[in-house]
């Protein structure tokens, strides 16, 4: 069967922002995550959107690679999680000469899709 990965790395958005985002979709079809995705007001559901779009581009590659048909509808989102990546650290100016350090976060994002038939056996089997 089909399992496919996608991951995006060192997307500057908080992992806070952007667990809030994946949490929407985790476990959900595809289809259906694209669909709650492309009108999700977060800034953060862009570069998700485009995460689960590759994904499933992925899982069709891997499809026609090993002569497996792949319909589209019974793909389902099995593991979505974002890890804190690289944090830039930078300086702004402040009263009588201090200086405050501002953060700004990075993520690495990541979406794991399976088949449906497949996903059940996992967890049957686990």
């Amino acid at each position: 069967m089909v399992e496919s990965i996608a991951r995006v790395r060192h997307i500057r958005i908080t992992p806070q922002k952007a667990r809030r985002v994946v949490d929407l979709v985790r476990g959900k079809n595809a289809e259906e995550a694209l669909a709650i995705l492309k009108f999700a007001p977060q800034a953060a559901a862009e570069p998700v959107f485009k995460l689960v779009a590759s994904a499933m581009a992925n899982a069709r590659v891997k499809a026609d690679k090993e002569n497996l048909r792949l319909n589209e509808d019974e793909l389902v989102v099995a593991r979505a999680f974002v890890d804190e990546g690289a944090t830039l650290k930078r300086f702004r100016p402040r009263a009588q000469g201090r200086a405050f350090r501002i953060n700004k976060r990075t993520s690495h994002i990541t979406v794991v899709l399976q088949t449906a038939d497949e996903l059940a056996a996992a967890k049957k089997g686990a």
